[in-house]
């Protein structure tokens, strides 16, 4: 059986967030300006200015233009949100290196892993949770944050282990040992993710080559089995 798409909750539609559901239902701006029943001047404004906030009735006409939409809809909704979320970092980039906090949730003897998609199609990367820290953010924030969107896992951090230019994606990280607290696993961003799952800590070398395993992680996790 399918699961539901991941839904992304939008507290105040902007221009952005207008022009981006527009975009994941493949409308040209006659057609989104049917949907919500506003004259085409008002989307073309949208487009133009992305931080304005839509008044009170177009928020709801939004909102029920959203939960009608298909689930391939909005995948490709919160894709396209997430490719400009990455896109302001990176240009915020040229003065700050675009950083992401990752987090090493373990539970008993289990640590938690997602299946990231590549852009192979083919393609499929066993990684801890990960989150894009944006200007202002506390990255410990962002790892409880973006664990609990991508796999519903609450979880708390219980120290930092320290931080790297990842070898392979160039980006900035910040690494976090962090404690199960409630919920079930469960793949919430299949936007972005193939799977999302608990494996026994013995058994990391055979979801993520060693030599991609931060030392500091290898060895909180060694010490939590020798503990266990």
């Amino acid at each position: 059986m399918s699961q539901p798409a991941r839904h992304t909750v939008i507290d105040e539609w902007t221009g952005r967030h207008a022009s981006a559901l527009q975009a994941a239902l493949r409308m040209s701006q006659d057609e989104m300006a049917a949907l919500i029943g506003v004259a085409k001047r008002t989307i073309a404004a949208w487009h133009e200015r992305p931080e304005v906030r839509i008044r009170p009735e177009l928020q709801r006409a939004l909102d029920t233009a959203y939960e009608r939409a298909s689930d391939s809809v909005k995948i490709r909704f919160a894709r396209q949100l997430n490719a400009e979320d990455r896109a302001d970092v990176e240009a915020a980039g040229s003065a700050a290196p675009l950083t992401v906090a990752i987090a090493v949730v373990v539970n008993g003897a289990r640590v938690l892993l997602v299946c990231r998609r590549e852009d192979d199609p083919d393609g499929i990367t066993w990684q801890f949770p990960a989150g894009i820290v944006k200007p202002g953010a506390k990255p410990r924030t962002v790892a409880v944050r973006e664990t609990l969107a991508e796999t519903g896992i609450h979880c708390t951090v219980t120290r930092a282990l320290g931080s790297r230019v990842h070898p392979i994606t160039g980006v900035f990280a910040e690494y976090f040992l962090c404690t199960y607290l409630t919920g079930e696993v469960d793949n919430l961003d299949r936007a972005e993710n193939v799977d999302a799952v608990w494996i026994p800590q013995q058994r990391i070398g055979d979801f993520v080559p060693a030599d991609r395993v931060f030392p500091p992680v290898r060895q909180a996790l060694e010490n939590l089995e020798a503990e266990s």
